[in-house]
Parts: C-alpha cells; sequence; structure tokens
C-alpha cells in the first residue's frame, strides 16, 4: 500500500524524517518496502529566507553581497551571489551551512574573492524543484521566512510503499496508520471534519430521483447504504485533492470519483457512485448473478458472471460486481447531475472468492476480501458527501436508504496485567500497559486489581484474545525497549516425523550411490503433463488461476522435471548424469488424485563425458533393487508384493524392459526399468536413461521396524537344486516365492536360508507355452553340520508337494 506523508500529516502533525517514520512504523509491525520522495527531495537546512539588502562586491563586477533573513530560528546571513533576478524583499530558498544539495553537493562557510559567504541562495534546478538555472527562484507566494523548503514547496511528498499484513484491514488507509503514528509518538489524532450535510429534499416538482434499495443476498452483504445527491457539477476535482491521489499513483478522473477514491484511502472504506439517469426503475437490488450473466466492467472488459457472485443492479441488467469494480453502463460521466452513491459492506470470503474467480484485483475488493469495519460506514458515506457537495456543488436529497442493519459490537477481553508481566518476561508498570491499550482506543475498565476489562473497537477484529493484547502492548511499548537477557531453553527429544525420517534415509542412500540431488517446481506445464501423464489426469491437476502458462497444472511425477534437468546437463555439459528428488506429487490410486510422497532417479549411459574406457551402465535389476531399498526405507518390503510388466506405446515406460510394483490397498506404487526411447529422443537427450519411481500415501508412512542382530551360523549350508516347468507368463520370481514357502513348511530343525534361480529355459524339450526354471535351495543348520540324508529326506517331501499344491511340474 501506498502511503503518503504529506497526506499523513492531515491527521497528525509529524516532525519527524522519513527515514525516522520509517523505522517507527517497522517497529509498530508494517514493514517499509521502499520510500519515494517527489517533487522537491528532502533537504535539512534550507529554508526560505528574505533579501533585506544588496550591495556589490568590492572586488567583482557579476557578484553581489546580500544580507539575507534566515527566520527566528536561523537570523541574518551574508550571502554572496553571482544571481541577477532578485532583488531586495524577494523570498528564496537559502541552503545555509551543513546543508547537502542534490548531487551530493555540500554547503560550507567559505569565502569568495574575500568576501565571507555564510551560505547559498539557490535556484530551483540547486534545490530539485526544476531545470532553471538562469537565477534565483523567486517564492512569489512568500511563506513564511525561516519555513524548511519542503513545507514551503507543497509539491515535495514522501511516499512511503507498506506491507500491511492480511490481519489488518484498518491499516489500509491513511487514517489507520496516521492512528498508529499517533499512539507510538503520544499525539493527537485528528480526524477528518465533516461540513454541514444537511438534507434538502427531492427535486422541486416531487420527481423522485431514486426509489430504494431491495436486498435479495443478505448473507453476503449484510449493510448497503445509499445515498442521493442532486444538482452535482462534474469537472476537474481542486488541486489538493489530484495532488493526493497523484501521490499515491491514482490517476485524478473527475470530482465526484476522485472522492471516493480519496475517502476509500482516507477512511478505508470502499465506495462506488452511479449515475441516477443509468439506474432503470430507479431502484438498485443487490442480488447475485444469473449463471454466465455478462457484464462491461469500467476496465471495458466484459465478463461472464456465475450464480455465486453477487452484483448490484437495476430492474434490468448489473451495474456492478459487488465490491470489486464498477460496470461501464453506470459510471458518472461529464454530464452527470444526479449521483447515488454506494457505501456497503460485503462478506470477505465472497468477495475473496469473487476476485480470484474474474482474475480481477481492485483496491475496492483488497480491502473488502480483508473485511472493512461495519460500523465505519455511516462516518465514511457522511465524509464522502460532504467533500461531493464541497467540490461538485449539489443538494442532499432527504432520502437516504440502509437495507440491512449494523451488527452488534460489544467485545471485551479480560486481561490481568500480572500475567501480562509473565507472558512478556520482564517487569512493565500497569501505567505502561494501560497507557498503551488507551493509546489505541481500547479502553479499560478496573474491576479489581488482578482484573481488567478492555473494550475492542469494532476496526479492531484481530483482537479476540488475551495473547493478541499482549502484543498491544510490546508494539507501543516498543519492543527496542525490552531489556536484554540470558535466553534460557529446555531441551526436549522429539522423534522426527516419518516423512522426514524417509526422505532423509532415502537422500542420504541415493547421494551414496553418487546421483546428485535436483529441485524442481511443483507446478508444470500443460503441454508436458498432456504428454507424460495423459490428457484426462492434466485436466483433473489444473489450476483455476495459474501462475504463468508454464505453470498450469500440478505435478503428476517427478520423472519429467528430472529429465529436464539431465537434460540441461547435458547441454551445458556439466558431466552429470545420475540425479534424483524427492517430493510431492498428485498421481491416480483407487481411481482417484491423491497426494503422495514420492522419491525418484535417473540415469544416462550416453552424450555426458568423453572417456577411454567405457563405464559399467545399471541394468533393470540393479535400479530395482535400488526401489527395493528406498522402499525399506518406508517400512515396506516389495519382495512380498507381485511385480508386472508395463510400457506402451504413449508412456513413460519403454516396453519390454519396464515393470511396476502397485498396490492400492497398501498404499504405494513403484515403477522401474528402461524411459520410453521415443520420449528421450523427442528431449533431445543422448543415450539411454534408466529410472525408477517410489511413491506412498503420507499417512500410511511409518517408521521401518529397528533392525536386530540374529545370530548367524557357523556351520556350512547345503544345497540342493530343482527345475521346475511351468507356464510361460508366470513371473520366476512368483515360482521362487511359491517354492520358498513349501520348502519353508517342510523343513523341520533346520532353516532354509535361500531360494534362488539360476536358469531359466524355453525351446526344444518344453511344450508349447512352457519354460523350465532352475532353482537352487540352500539349507543351514545353527547348531550343527547338515547330514546328506535328513536334507534329502526334506527335499523329497518338498518335490511330493509341488504336483499336488502348485501347477508346476518337476523336470526330468
Amino acid at each position: 500500500m501506498k502511503l503518503s506523508l504529506k497526506w499523513l500529516k492531515r491527521y497528525v502533525d509529524l516532525d519527524e524524517t522519513p527515514q525516522e517514520l520509517a523505522d517507527s512504523l517497522t517497529l509498530l509491525g508494517f514493514e517499509v518496502d521502499d520510500m519515494e520522495t517527489t517533487g522537491v527531495p528532502l533537504l535539512e537546512n534550507v529554508v526560505v529566507g528574505e533579501v533585506l539588502q544588496r550591495d556589490p562586491h568590492p572586488d567583482a563586477d557579476k557578484l553581489g553581497v546580500c544580507r539575507v533573513d534566515c527566520g527566528p530560528e536561523f537570523g541574518e546571513k551574508s550571502i554572496v551571489c553571482g544571481a541577477s533576478n532578485y532583488k531586495v524583499g524577494d523570498r528564496v530558498p537559502v541552503a545555509l551551512p551543513g546543508a547537502e544539495l542534490p548531487g551530493g553537493f555540500k554547503i560550507k562557510r567559505s569565502k569568495l574573492r574575500g568576501v565571507e559567504s555564510d551560505g547559498m541562495m539557490c535556484s530551483g534546478k540547486e534545490i530539485g524543484a526544476g531545470q532553471d538555472h538562469a537565477g534565483l527562484l523567486i517564492l512569489e507566494d512568500r511563506p513564511e521566512v525561516g519555513t524548511p523548503i519542503n513545507e514551503a514547496l507543497s509539491d515535495s511528498d514522501t511516499v512511503f510503499n507498506l506491507e500491511v499484513t492480511p490481519n489488518r484491514p484498518d491499516c489500509l488507509c491513511h487514517l489507520g496508520i496516521a492512528r498508529e503514528l499517533a499512539a507510538w509518538y503520544r499525539r493527537e489524532l485528528k480526524y477528518p471534519e465533516i461540513n454541514d450535510i444537511t438534507p434538502e429534499g427531492d427535486r422541486p416538482n416531487g420527481e423522485s430521483i431514486f426509489g430504494g434499495v431491495e436486498v435479495d443476498a443478505a448473507e453476503d452483504c449484510p449493510l448497503y447504504l445509499a445515498s442521493v445527491i442532486k444538482g452535482v457539477k462534474i469537472g476537474p476535482s481542486p488541486k489538493w485533492l489530484q495532488e493526493a491521489l497523484a501521490s499515491i499513483g491514482l490517476r485524478p478522473i473527475n470530482n465526484v470519483v476522485d472522492v471516493t477514491n480519496f475517502v476509500m484511502h482516507e477512511c478505508g472504506n470502499p465506495m462506488h457512485a452511479f449515475d441516477a439517469r443509468d439506474i432503470a426503475g430507479g431502484r438498485i437490488r443487490v442480488r447475485h448473478a444469473s449463471d454466465g450473466e455478462p457484464m462491461t466492467t469500467l476496465d471495458e472488459t466484459e465478463r461472464k458472471l456465475s450464480d455465486r457472485m453477487v452484483v448490484i443492479a437495476d430492474q434490468e441488467k448489473p451495474l456492478a460486481v459487488a465490491g470489486v469494480m464498477g460496470g461501464l453502463n453506470s459510471e458518472v460521466k461529464g454530464d452527470t447531475t444526479d449521483v447515488v452513491l454506494e457505501v456497503a459492506y460485503f462478506k470477505p470470503s465472497t468477495i475473496r472468492w469473487v476476485s480470484k474467480k474474474l482474475g480481477l484485483s481492485t483496491d475496492s475488493s483488497y480491502r473488502f476480501e480483508r473485511g472493512v469495519d461495519p460500523l465505519s460506514l455511516r462516518y465514511a458515506t457522511d465524509r464522502a458527501i460532504s467533500l461531493i457537495l464541497q467540490t461538485a456543488g449539489g443538494e442532499l436529497c432527504s432520502n437516504s436508504y440502509t437495507a440491512g442493519k449494523e451488527p452488534n459490537w460489544e467485545t471485551e477481553i479480560e486481561m490481568d496485567p500480572n500475567w501480562v508481566r509473565r507472558k512478556a518476561g520482564f517487569d512493565i508498570s500497569d501505567d505502561d500497559i494501560k497507557e498503551a491499550w488507551e493509546l489505541l482506543d481500547l479502553s479499560v475498565n478496573e474491576a479489581s486489581e488482578d482484573e481488567w476489562r478492555v473494550s475492542i473497537p469494532s476496526y479492531r477484529g484481530d483482537l479476540y484474545r488475551p495473547i493478541d493484547l499482549l502484543e498491544e502492548v510490546l508494539r507501543i511499548y516498543g519492543t527496542h525497549r525490552i531489556p536484554g537477557g540470558q535466553v534460557r531453553a529446555t531441551a526436549t527429544t522429539a522423534v522426527d516425523s516419518p516423512i522426514t525420517e524417509f526422505v532423509r534415509k532415502s537422500s542420504s542412500f541415493l547421494v551414496g550411490q553418487n546421483f546428485a540431488e535436483a529441485v524442481n517446481y511443483t507446478l508444470r506445464s500443460q503441454e508436458e503433463q498432456k504428454t507424460w501423464s495423459g490428457h484426462v489426469c492434466a485436466e483433473e491437476l489444473a489450476l483455476l488461476n495459474p501462475i504463468s502458462e508454464d505453470q498450469t497444472q500440478l505435478r503428476h511425477s517427478l520423472l519429467p522435471g528430472l529429465l529436464e534437468t539431465l537434460r540441461l546437463n547435458q547441454a551445458r555439459k556439466t558431466g552429470a548424469n545420475r540425479f534424483f528428488e524427492s517430493g510431492r506429487i498428485f498421481a491416480e490410486l483407487n481411481g482417484k488424485i491423491v497426494e503422495m510422497i514420492a522419491v525418484a532417479f535417473i540415469e544416462c549411459n550416453g552424450g555426458v563425458e568423453r572417456s577411454w574406457k567405457e563405464r559399467g551402465f545399471d541394468d533393470f535389476y540393479a535400479v530395482k533393487k535400488r526401489v527395493e531399498t528406498i522402499a525399506s526405507f518406508a517400512g515396506l518390503d516389495l519382495s512380498k508384493f507381485k511385480i508386472r510388466p508395463v510400457g506402451e506405446n504413449g508412456t513413460a515406460w519403454q516396453e519390454g524392459h519396464s515393470a511396476a510394483y502397485e498396490e492400492p490397498k497398501a498404499g504405494f506404487f513403484a515403477r522401474i526399468g528402461l524411459m520410453s526411447l521415443p520420449r528421450i529422443k523427442e528431449m533431445d537427450i543422448q543415450g539411454e536413461v534408466v529410472g525408477g519411481i517410489f511413491c506412498y500415501l503420507p499417512e500410511r508412512l511409518r517408521q521401518p521396524k529397528r533392525i536386530k542382530f540374529k545370530p548367524f551360523s557357523l556351520y556350512p549350508a547345503t544345497s540342493r537344486d530343482l527345475a521346475l516347468v511351468v507356464d510361460q507368463n508366470e513371473s520366476a520370481e512368483e515360482v521362487a516365492r511359491t517354492l520358498s514357502k513349501l520348502a519353508s513348511k517342510a523343513a523341520k530343525g533346520f532353516e532354509v536360508e535361500a531360494v534362488s534361480i539360476f536358469d531359466v529355459y524355453q525351446g526344444t524339450g518344453l511344450a508349447e507355452g512352457k519354460k523350465s526354471v532352475a532353482i537352487s535351495i540352500a539349507f543351514r543348520a545353527m547348531d550343527r553340520t547338515l547330514k546328506d540324508k535328513e536334507v534329502s529326506k526334506v527335499f523329497e517331501a518338498i518335490c511330493k508337494q509341488v504336483p499336488e499344491k502348485t501347477s508346476y511340474t518337476i523336470r526330468d
């Protein structure tokens, strides 16, 4: 928000420098982003002086020696001057010793041709008031002698660019900030005076200008005020009003519109003026728009409204989008004679939604969506009427219209001054506590020594807890006055969340595997999303109000971002070819789009660096093992889940070289293998890329079981080999898993240490559609060397169960 210093001084006496004010505003909780000086820059020791006497220089024809009155503070000065356009009695800017003029020119007491000069009389260019350097700047309006030049030249101003937090809508205006500064400096707050606005009645012939207000959307518009002013004369605003608006970057339009803008930035109440002629039927109706109803707003843009939006309408058409922007069809024009002034309170959440939906943020919506004080509407209305009558003439009609009523506001918070001291952590007197609240217009009723009741004004809706009032005490007392002390912190033992642990372990593991971590945006482009995840998913993940064209969707996967990182590094020849990333994605699980925590990695085998020796490249099984390790950090053993082939034309994975784990009930899925070769080529990535991704529902994530030591056997293992004939579509891993279960049940008195596949055969000697899987079963005992007889007995039992409990047959 832009804040004019000159404007602020209407309400509170401020003689501090702009930098001092900026520091004070920061301590009050309002960050000053920057300051801009308009007109004459702030100049210290430059005042208005009057030439009392002018004598020729004894040693220079073109110089004069002047006696100049610089006011009661500085007295008379002897100044040597080379200008010729002034005379005795003229008042001019005088830079005294110690002043620094624009450009870094410092004024010192000096001698010119042997005559001492105690300052310098200045031209307009020398003080930044113009480009005229031919002579002195003659101050025609003759300001008082000794007046600082910044006050004498009224067009100079300092504008603060202020950051106001969303909980302080009362400070989105000059009066609100003036209230804060008045409390800080312990000075009087001067509210604007309202001239007599006694109603004069309707037209002489009794014709009614305006018929009234109907509110059909009372939930979204609890209070609406309308006033009618007849006989106004539209024209340019007076200079003071134009300067005030221009100082904060607003373009003056005409006297009536300028008043509504001025009062909004003065009091914080948005308002709108309608041309009474354009209100069909002479009545205003506050209603919800029809779905798809068109309306052209003041920015000359036609907008399609929805039935959730509130409009100010007449009997035929909408006149304004409530709380956001007026319509082009009812604006105040050059020939307008009668105006209807609207001041209202709208539900903040409604205006916030409408503003986002239309992509239209205005000064009005900015204030309404944060909350306007409903009890301030009548004061703001009277202030605006007073200024319209003052700047545009006219008469206030006797009928004013109110729809709804002001809410009852009686808010008190019980406080104990001892509690304030305990929470503040230092000793602060009762008087200082009470003073801080009363300076902010919070009245204090001391019911007893330890029970105070603090009344909250309606514009401070952010104060509703005792801790809020403590903050107000510290703000006004001054955080810079809090005494220093030793900081004591009690250490607590806490365990990081499962998500944090999972990401930390996964990242540490992949860094140890020589992967570099990448961080990409969560928002991706629509084109990328359609390419990698399909049109349906792209539509479901589209943002309603995207930041930019390349950030329109929530990401479906981490892999496209990693591939983009790889492509960039190849283009810049950094030599990096292994990347990983962890973060949130939004993927489909159980037919729904859900948020998941994911870890993904990729590795490229080409186009990275030139080397005399070809280096190794991870194959499918190395990638699979890496994904299984990452899953173990989430407490999952992927070997217990089925793996299936994936990859078809149009997906991210290469058919025949990739696979997937997916268990919706367990809340996870994983993809492993070779990335789609056509897609990799389209991205101008050289070489082949393998990768993996593991995704898990955050609420299912848990700490993995603590690894416990298990004693190992000191005795040798004994193994037996078995070849099974199975369907060619049967997974070899599933065969091994089934056989492991059979072996574990058959072995008694010792353990089945491992069941591993060492050969897969398909061809001559086997029926069509069959394959042979050769498996080795290792047995070991903890307390002895196994005898061949007992191992053979268990092995025979396994062979007997294979045809009985599985569809497999033992190959001869």
